[in-house]
C-alpha cells in the first residue's frame, strides 16, 4: 500500500506571511491544493495522510471537503519539528511493509514521473530520496573562513518526496529517540545516521520541484506553473493498456498521417474503437466548427459515447512574419489554435457525463518565440494556456484536458519544412504516440507532457 504523507506543519516564519506558506495562493489555488492534487491524481497512490499544525486542522478539513479529495483518509497533528510530523504519520500506520512517501506541502510542482520513479524504487530499496545535481560550488565555512570546498561532482541538492518501508523508517526513529544527542534532520538523514548499512537510493528530481521558502519564490512558482510540464514515461505495461482501452471509443482529429496515424493504429491494437477525421480522409476541417461538431455527432450516433478525443492536426510554416501572407497567417491561427477551441467546444457535451479526456498537442517552441516561427510559436503557446484554463473549468465535470509537448519528431510536416534530417536526432512518431495514449489512461489534467528522447 502506498501512502502519501504530506507534511504541512510549517508555520512559514521565514516567509514573513500572516498565515503558513502552504495556505498562500499561487496560480489560482492554495499551494497545498496543488500538492494534494498531484497525489490524489496519481494512480499508484492508495491513500493520503496530511500532517499539520493543530491551529490549522480546520483549514485542512475545509480544503479536503471542498475539493472532495477522496484519497485523504487521515489528518494528523504534528509537532514543533519536522521529525515530529514524520513520527505522527509513522505511528498512524502499523504494517511495516506499507510504503510511506513523505512530501513537503510547499513543493507543489512535483510531477507524476518523480512520484512514479520513487514508488518503483521501493520495490528494490527500503529508503529512497529525490535529488538533483548541485550546480553551484558548495563551500564549508567556519567563522566566515572557508575550511573546505567539496568536489561538486559528488554533491546533490535534496528534494522530496522521500520514501520508506514503514518498518525501516520506524526502526531508524526508534534508535534516534534513544540518542540524547539526536538533532532533527530530514528523514533520509535519520536513516543514514542510525541505519548506516541501509542503502538509500536516489531518484532523479527536477529543477522546478522547488520548495516555497522566501517571498520571491511565490513569483517564481507562479511563472513555473504557467510553463509547468510533466515528463512522462511508459508507466503502463501492455496488459494495462489492453484493459484500459477495451471497449473505449476514441476520436482522433489529424489521424491520417504522422503521430495521429500512429495513435490510431496503437489504440486499435489495444482494443479501442477509433474514428479518424482529417481533410484528406473525410474532408473534415477543424477550423470550421460545424465540420467538427458534425464529426462528433456522427460518432455519438454510431457508438452512443466518446471516451477520448485527440487533436494532432497542425500546420507549420517557417517564414518571417513580414513575408507571410495574411491568408497564411489566418490559416495557421485557424488550424493550430481555433481548431483546438472548436474541438474542445464541440466535445464538452459528449464528455461531461462520462468524464472523458481531451488530448491536445503543442510544440517545444511554445516556451519562447523563435525567429521565423512567430505565428506558429504563438499559436502553440495559446494551446498551452487553453489546456490549463479548460482543465480548471472542467474539473467539476471530471473531464481531463492535457497537452503533449514533443521534441523534434520525424513527421511528414517536419520533412516538408526541414527536408531530410538525421533520424537519430529525432523522436519517432510511434514513440510520441505511445506516450500520448499512455497519458489518456492517467488521472492527470491541465498538464503539459514533455516527450523527450
Amino acid at each position: 500500500m502506498n501512502i502519501a504523507v504530506i507534511l504541512a506543519g510549517g508555520q512559514g516564519k521565514r516567509l514573513g506571511a500572516d498565515i503558513p506558506k502552504q495556505f498562500l495562493k499561487v496560480s489560482g489555488k492554495l499551494v497545498i491544493e496543488h500538492t494534494i492534487e498531484k497525489f490524489q491524481e496519481h494512480m499508484l497512490i492508495d491513500e493520503i495522510c496530511i500532517v499539520t499544525h493543530k491551529d490549522y486542522t480546520y483549514l485542512i478539513e475545509d480544503i479536503v471537503n471542498k475539493n472532495t479529495y477522496s484519497k485523504v483518509k487521515k489528518i494528523l497533528i504534528g509537532g514543533t519539528e519536522r521529525s515530529d510530523s514524520s513520527l505522527a504519520s509513522i505511528n498512524a500506520y502499523q504494517n511495516d511493509e506499507t510504503n510511506l512517501i513523505f512530501h513537503d506541502a510547499v513543493r507543489p510542482l512535483v510531477n507524476e514521473r518523480i512520484i512514479t520513479d520513487t514508488i518503483k524504487a521501493l520495490e528494490q530499496f527500503k529508503a529512497v530520496d529525490v535529488a538533483i545535481p548541485s550546480t553551484d560550488t558548495i563551500i564549508q565555512v567556519k567563522e566566515n573562513l572557508i575550511t573546505d570546498i567539496p568536489n561538486r561532482m559528488f554533491l546533490m541538492n535534496g528534494q522530496t518526496p522521500q520514501a520508506f518501508k514503514r518498518g525501516t523508517i520506524k526502526l531508524a526513529y526508534d534508535l534516534a529517540l534513544q540518542d540524547p544527542n539526536f538533532i532533527a534532520s530530514d528523514d533520509c538523514g535519520v536513516v543514514r545516521k542510525y541505519l548506516p548499512n541501509e542503502d538509500i537510493f536516489v531518484v532523479k528530481g527536477e529543477v522546478f520541484n522547488m520548495k516555497l521558502t522566501h517571498k520571491e519564490d511565490l513569483f517564481l512558482l507562479d511563472k513555473l506553473f504557467q510553463l509547468k510540464s510533466e515528463s512522462v514515461c511508459d508507466i503502463y505495461p501492455n496488459t494495462i493498456m489492453e484493459t484500459g482501452f477495451k471497449d473505449k471509443v476514441i476520436v482522433v482529429f489529424g489521424g491520417s498521417y504522422g503521430i495521429g496515424q500512429d495513435i490510431c493504429k496503437l489504440a486499435c491494437g489495444f482494443g479501442a474503437t477509433v474514428y479518424s477525421f482529417s481533410r484528406t480522409e473525410n474532408n473534415v476541417d477543424i477550423s470550421d466548427y460545424k465540420s467538427v461538431e458534425n464529426s462528433i455527432k456522427e460518432v455519438l450516433k454510431k457508438e452512443g459515447k466518446i471516451d477520448y478525443i485527440v487533436n494532432t492536426a497542425a500546420l507549420l510554416k517557417k517564414e518571417p512574419l513580414a513575408n507571410m501572407s495574411i491568408d497564411t497567417i489566418s490559416q495557421l491561427v485557424n488550424v493550430n489554435y481555433v481548431g483546438s477551441v472548436n474541438i474542445l467546444k464541440a466535445s464538452f457535451d459528449a464528455l461531461k457525463d462520462i468524464g472523458g479526456s481531451v488530448l491536445l498537442f503543442t510544440s517545444s517552441s511554445y516556451t519562447r518565440g523563435r525567429e521565423n516561427y512567430a505565428v506558429y510559436s504563438s499559436t502553440k503557446a495559446a494551446v498551452v494556456n487553453l489546456t490549463q484554463a479548460l482543465a480548471e473549468e472542467w474539473k467539476t465535470f471530471k473531464i481531463n484536458v492535457n497537452c503533449i509537448n514533443p521534441e523534434r519528431t520525424a513527421t511528414p510536416m517536419r520533412t516538408q519544412n526541414f527536408g531530410i534530417e538525421n533520424p537519430n536526432s529525432l523522436l519517432s512518431s510511434k514513440y510520441v504516440a505511445q506516450i500520448s495514449i499512455n497519458s489518456l489512461l492517467s488521472n492527470m489534467t491541465g498538464q503539459i507532457i514533455d516527450v523527450r528522447k
